[in-house]
């Protein structure tokens, strides 16, 4: 596909966060190489912060997931457009049907399923030599390569702050949609103590989900700021950008660190860096514990250890964290 004679793009990526900051490398290198080419954007209403400022494209189309596809009205505006090219990074059946409606030339993401079931139920790894998500993204193109940066999360200028520039702010986001995707909140506490005796002040962040376990960890950690709010993404992002770093699970807020470019020090649990979803060229460092054999038990996450020792998060101590954060901010 020759993209110089294309005029309308559309990209898909309509879930989840991470997954959705993660096109934006792509999104950047087309509009450098190509600036003529008009890109537009589908994504669930509840993600579109993440892309709503982005400079690179022309307009961003939210997709209502409640509803089905032929009621979903705005696809009526993206079939009228009669894009060259339409560029399904979702690739499930969802995004397949919205593609047949608005009947456009399409690529999709190659998600390498099989290669996932086979590493996460017999460990059989095909996944070594796999690039990170951006990578593999950009390769639903033939041959286009992307520039060297990272991602990119434009917030506007009237998004304020709370945090003040005299304080030095730690940033810790604990939650996540499983719970094998998550380090032990009694760590997350231990941890905090450690940066309060070396003058850091924690701040905590999180979404509507991650209200309870963010206001049992701030609690018990002097000073803290709780800055949990309602899943409003650029409010967290303007907070976020001026932390010195972030400690988090493998989550989609382990990806606005990186898009708003401070130091990430990343906690894998039942997943593993080999699914892709990795820091992507950002100063970080991925914390997992490599030395057990059923890992990944997962390439999502699961609601509760299978085997009920959860020693892929229980054996990453707080003091092992600390000396990550610690080595990342000073060598890296």
């Amino acid at each position: 596909m020759d993209l110089s004679k294309i005029e309308n793009l559309l990209i898909i990526r309509l879930s989840s966060l991470g997954d959705v900051l993660l096109t934006t490398p792509l999104i950047r290198s087309i509009k450098k190489n190509f600036s003529n080419i008009n890109i537009d954007f589908l994504v669930n209403e509840e993600y579109k912060d993440a892309v709503l400022f982005n400079p690179h494209l022309s307009n961003v189309y939210t997709y209502n997931k409640k509803l089905s596809t032929t009621k979903n009205i705005e696809l009526n505006n993206l079939k009228s457009k009669k894009y060259g090219l339409v560029l399904d990074l979702q690739n499930n059946l969802r995004s397949l049907a919205i593609t047949l409606k608005i009947m456009s030339p399409v690529k999709r993401f190659k998600k390498k399923t099989f290669a996932k079931f086979l590493l996460v139920n017999f460990k059989i790894n095909l996944l070594k030599d796999a690039p990170e998500i951006p990578l593999r993204y950009a390769q639903t193109i033939k041959g286009f390569e992307l520039d060297d940066e990272g991602l990119e999360l434009y917030i506007p200028e009237n998004v304020s702050s709370k945090l003040n520039d005299e304080k030095s702010y730690v940033g810790f986001a604990p939650g996540s949609k499983h719970f094998t995707k998550m380090w032990p909140k009694n760590y997350f506490i231990n941890l905090g103590n450690y940066f309060v005796k070396s003058g850091q002040t924690v701040v905590l962040f999180g979404g509507k989900d991650d209200e309870n376990v963010c206001k049992e960890i701030s609690s018990e950690i002097k000073n803290s700021i709780n800055l949990c709010n309602n899943n409003n993404l650029l409010e967290t992002a303007s907070e976020m950008k001026k932390c010195t770093g972030l400690i988090c699970n493998d989550s989609g807020l382990m990806h606005i660190g990186c898009a708003v470019g401070i130091p990430v020090v990343a906690i894998f649990g039942s997943t593993v860096s080999y699914f892709g979803f990795t820091p992507y060229k950002n100063k970080s460092i991925v914390v997992e514990n490599e030395n057990i054999s059923c890992r990944p038990c997962s390439h999502i996450g699961k609601s509760s250890c299978p085997k009920k020792h959860f020693k892929c998060m229980n054996e990453i101590t707080p003091l092992m964290v600390f000396n990550k954060f610690k080595y990342l901010k000073e060598y890296r």
